[in-house]
């Protein structure tokens, strides 16, 4: 593989797929291989947990999951519900066997955070959530917790996507941002508050549910927009949002120390993302926090941070079939 540092594009992910870098217990689907990145698929089983964990340097996860931390296993083969408010824990079909210099970071799927469910991928000996350092050899977990619906998965479901990464040794290249701001506008649909105590969401039926049994439409008042605490609203940004085809971009805060709103559980943009006539906004998923907190209009919210690819994808964003291209304010594919 080449030493030229960056994001890896579809065709060294292939690469690394072939070397047995990337290996699965079940052949990779035909478009499970994005721009640049790989999604990551559920094993057949789930544990539910008491409580969220990192293993430390010491431990591998397998040693992690004894009584008392599990509380029981499901099969997921056939589908299984999981439950709001509830931690599990599921093995993944996708294990690594990374080379010296590569490097990976996980990331909620778009379709996984605009439905409120938080996850994050962990890996043996690790204390981060969602880090794989470079030369890693071992399985991978996803963490996941439904925040406002229950949903029904089986084994082979994508809910998070794995981006890796060449990087020379002691490289820590500069990166551009870009700040993202919220649009509120005066008048006609501004957002979507995620309702409680909805049914339960079908992660394969595409369009199979309707959008007004799970969602509140929203308004403004002159631009303006209270959050309340602890409930979840799907916004826009005002700017389009273009990614060149050499570069990738992340979402992240704007600043640490706001406090009041958690801002975007699914971060990733791809090369080709908004590019050509496919204007694009970026669509915010925000979790109110403590207190009550006033949104305006043209609010600096988020920024989104840029990176090299390696080398341009063979594929870009949009070139075949996908769901967010060209979006304006979008809720997740699984919503008609």
């Amino acid at each position: 593989m080449s030493e030229n540092s960056g994001i890896l594009p579809d065709t060294a992910i292939k690469n690394l797929v072939s070397d047995g870098a990337i290996s699965s217990q079940s052949p990779l689907d035909v478009d499970q291989i994005q721009p640049a990145s790989i999604d990551l698929r559920l094993g057949s089983t789930a544990y539910r947990l008491r409580a969220s964990f990192l293993p430390g340097p010491d431990r591998s996860v397998s040693e992690t999951l004894q009584a008392p931390l599990v509380m029981h296993q499901i099969d997921l083969s056939q589908g299984a519900v999981l439950e709001t408010g509830c931690i599990y824990l599921v093995p993944l079909l996708e294990a690594l066997h990374l080379p010296a210099n590569i490097d990976a970071r996980a990331n909620p799927k778009s379709s996984t955070g605009r439905i409120d469910v938080f996850t994050r991928v962990i890996c043996d000996h690790s204390g981060s959530f969602d880090l794989i350092k470079k030369g890693y050899r071992g399985p991978l977990y996803i963490e996941i917790c439904p925040r406002t619906f229950s949903i029904l998965v089986r084994e082979g479901d994508r809910l998070a996507q794995l981006r890796l990464r060449c990087l020379a040794e002691a490289e820590n290249p500069a990166r551009d941002t870009q700040t993202v701001s919220i649009s509120l506008p005066r008048t006609g649909l501004a957002g979507y508050r995620a309702k409680r105590h909805s049914g339960v969401l079908d992660l394969s039926k595409i369009a199979g549910h309707d959008h007004l049994d799970f969602w509140e439409p929203l308004t403004t008042k002159n631009g303006h927009l209270i959050l309340d605490p602890d409930e979840f609203y799907i916004l826009a940004s005002k700017e389009d949002i273009r990614i060149p085809p050499d570069m990738a971009a992340e979402m992240a805060p704007i600043a640490t120390d706001i406090g009041e709103f958690r801002v975007h559980y699914a971060g990733f943009f791809d090369p080709g993302f908004g590019a050509g006539d496919a204007s694009s906004k970026a669509v915010l998923e925000i979790r109110g926090r403590d207190v009550p907190f006033l949104l305006g209009d043209g609010q600096s919210i988020a920024r989104l941070v840029f990176e090299p690819m390696q080398s341009k994808p063979a594929t870009l964003y949009g070139s075949n079939t996908s769901h967010y291209q060209g979006q304006g304010l979008k809720l997740s594919k699984l919503f008609r």
